[in-house]
């Protein structure tokens, strides 16, 4: 009988260890880092992102007051053509009437203000190297070859005594 009873003894030393050992790997997996993919490397890294998520932002542009303001031309072949010359991305293409059919009856303003703040996969122009009417002579521009009968905007009358 006494020949049992250390094999017992030393099962329950083994199983004592065994077990503290996996408490503390487990505590140490936890407040050190999981391996990543793992429940909690993936709830820490939610965590450490919303800390560090971007508050806001801040557009700088410089004015270009003694440029020549660009027609509905130019502003379409340096900014628009990329994507309206092909229909890149659903864009309509320039001249197409079937595309830009519905577009047209949604009127000159709503055009505008898709280009300036983005519509689908098109981001908004606003803000970028042309001016807002610069922009919008752009659409005129797209708009009228495709059947419309827009008006190019005119630059506002200068103030005088400046």
């Amino acid at each position: 009988m006494s020949d049992t009873q250390p094999a017992s003894s030393n099962s329950k030393l083994f199983f004592l260890l065994a077990t503290a050992l996996g408490v503390v790997l487990s505590t140490g997996l936890y407040y050190i880092g999981a391996p990543s993919g793992s429940a909690v490397s993936t709830t820490n890294d939610l965590a450490k992102a919303q800390r560090l998520q971007k508050v806001g932002s801040v557009h700088l542009k410089l004015e270009q007051k003694d440029r020549p303001l660009s027609n509905g031309e130019g502003v379409y072949k340096a900014q628009c053509a990329a994507c309206h010359a092909t229909g890149v991305s659903g864009a309509p293409v320039f001249g197409d009437a079937a595309a830009w059919g519905p577009r047209l009856g949604q009127g000159f303003e709503a055009l505008v203000q898709s280009a300036l703040k983005g519509k689908g996969a098109m981001s908004p122009q606003g803000g970028g190297q042309f001016s807002d009417l610069e922009i919008a002579r752009g659409v005129a521009y797209m708009a009228n070859a495709a059947g419309g009968k827009f008006q190019e905007p005119e630059a506002p009358a200068a103030a005088e005594g400046n």
